[in-house]
């Protein structure tokens, strides 16, 4: 059920199964090259574009983020937003299904999929890093960390057991928010500054379930387990999240594609 870089697949939809946020952006961005935006040119407000692209706060501001990222708009301290330079404007705005494969949660997955997603918070609570994990997303041993544990369903069904681990400095937010129903990379998105997940490292392995496994999913013991292993990287190529997920091996399925750049 996953690139080889991502948590989830990519590439295998059209344009309008991409995440609500990255249509949005499209959108906006298509609406500045209508109106011949020029450098400087501020933008209406955030509660006349929630209007305009009938969407919520925080899915707009993951599209301004994105396009942020991307050097086409910039934020102005309490002045609102305001476009960039016109050479950082693309030609085209199309976010095809042959681009390189992005990262991508499991509400993400869902939403392009028309899945109803659900979870379940088993723990949350933030602690000082350990060592392993503090040299793993580069912060000093004992920083607070925010540690979570959900099952994840799609369509009523548990798929996924998740173990997500973050530096709380990058999103303070986070000890405050809700994952029985909130996105984590939503909440990442609407941070301040945006946390923008660019890029993974990630593995798969097979084992047999454990016995916490066996009661939680209601399985045998034979019942294979996949267990993903995700590193992921902001957009300044620094490290924001930890995560195990554990999957009922016949409810998930890895692919990737291969190609040699020589």
């Amino acid at each position: 059920m996953a690139d080889a870089r991502t948590s989830m697949p990519r590439g295998l939809f059209g344009d309008d199964a991409l995440p609500l946020y990255e249509r949005t952006a499209a959108r906006l961005l298509d609406d500045l090259r209508a109106a011949a935006a020029r450098p400087g040119d501020r933008l209406p407000s955030e509660r006349a574009l929630v209007d305009r692209y009938a969407v919520s706060r925080v899915t707009l501001r993951s599209a301004l983020a994105q396009l942020e990222s991307r050097g086409i708009v910039r934020p102005s301290s309490s002045r609102g937003w305001f476009v960039a330079e016109l050479g950082l404007l693309p030609e085209a705005t199309t976010t095809s299904a042959s681009a390189a494969p992005q990262v991508q949660g499991f509400a993400d997955y869902a939403q392009a999929n028309g899945l109803t997603t659900a979870g379940k918070v088993l723990s949350a609570t933030v602690r000082p890093a350990m060592v392993p994990e503090a040299e793993q997303l580069r912060i000093a041993p004992g920083a607070d960390l925010f540690d979570l544990h959900r099952l994840r369903f799609l369509d009523g069904l548990l798929v996924v057991l998740e173990h997500n681990r973050l530096p709380l400095a990058a999103c303070p937010a986070l000890a405050e928010t809700d994952f029985n129903t909130a996105s984590l990379y939503a909440t990442l998105r609407a941070a301040d500054p945006p946390q923008l997940p660019r890029s993974a490292d990630y593995s798969v392995e097979a084992r047999h379930p454990t016995p916490r496994e066996i009661e939680l999913f209601e399985i045998g013991e034979t019942m294979p387990m996949l267990v993903a292993t995700q590193l992921t990287s902001n957009q300044e190529s620094r490290p924001i999240e930890l995560t195990v997920q554990v999957y009922r091996g016949d409810r998930y399925r890895f692919r990737a594609s291969i190609t040699n750049q020589t």
